[in-house]
């Protein structure tokens, strides 16, 4: 693939790095991504892609936009509320680079679906979609990028157990629903906070497509907003993990 002058000026932050370069940018236009939830990890996520030049990005999301998103979902405006996220946020990534491939699902990840991206992007809410997603990502051989934010605090990793030997999965890391897990409009959430863990969820996507610098894979990118602290933790698979070691 062979960059226009258009796109040598867009992405010449990017050409720049000699970690990506020019062939980075020719991998990230002929990627594809799927990314599961259009909130407040997705949105940030799939703009810095959008910005990023992934040549596909596809969306799933059934919600509409609120007003109580509107603190931290920071891709839609007061004028989006009623309107289904994926449509305007798709919006949102065509104004940003009208050559992209942009696909809205209007609808919720569910076991048996089957989103087209090389690599899944779990940006949903609730941990019945992230195991359905780790499943699929190990069965179907592809990279999972995890992240979740709660209160002041966000995760992010690179499951990839599917795709290389040793690497644990997202059961690895939580066998189970924790017994008291809640949800953001539970407990609530700083929008910053998932702002952090959208981008890096972001930069994560970027390196794994042009094989720049070391993916988060076999560890944990835990932010802590309220101390100011970021930190890594080693994550081992689970040799009784019901998946990656089934």
């Amino acid at each position: 693939m062979t960059l226009t002058p258009h796109e040598l000026e867009r992405h010449t932050r990017h050409i720049l790095l000699k970690e990506i370069g020019g062939p980075g940018v020719q991998k990230l236009r002929a990627a594809s991504v799927s990314i599961i939830g259009a909130g407040a990890l997705g949105g940030p996520c799939a703009l810095y892609l959008a910005a990023a030049g992934a040549g596909r990005i596809e969306i799933w999301d059934d919600d509409t936009v609120e007003r109580s998103n509107l603190q931290r979902q920071i891709q839609f405006g007061d004028a989006d509320t009623g309107a289904l996220k994926v449509e305007q946020l798709g919006g949102r990534l065509r104004a940003i680079d009208p050559v992209l491939n942009i696909v809205a699902v209007p609808r919720r990840f569910a076991p048996g679906d089957a989103p087209v991206g090389d690599i899944l992007i779990d940006a949903s809410d609730n941990f019945a979609t992230r195991f359905a997603l780790n499943q699929l990502a190990h069965q179907t051989h592809r990279v999972l990028v995890s992240g979740a934010a709660s209160g002041w605090t966000g995760q992010v990793s690179v499951f990839a157990s599917g795709v290389q030997a040793g690497a644990p999965c997202y059961q690895c890391w939580v066998p189970e629903p924790p017994p008291a897990a809640e949800a953001c409009d539970e407990v609530g959430v700083a929008g910053p906070v998932t702002g952090l863990t959208g981008s890096a969820m972001a930069l994560e996507v970027i390196k794994l497509i042009t094989g720049a610098g070391r993916p988060l894979i076999g560890r944990i990118l835990l932010i802590d907003g309220l101390a100011a602290t970021t930190r890594t933790i080693d994550l081992r698979r689970d040799l009784q993990c019901p998946v990656c070691n089934s």
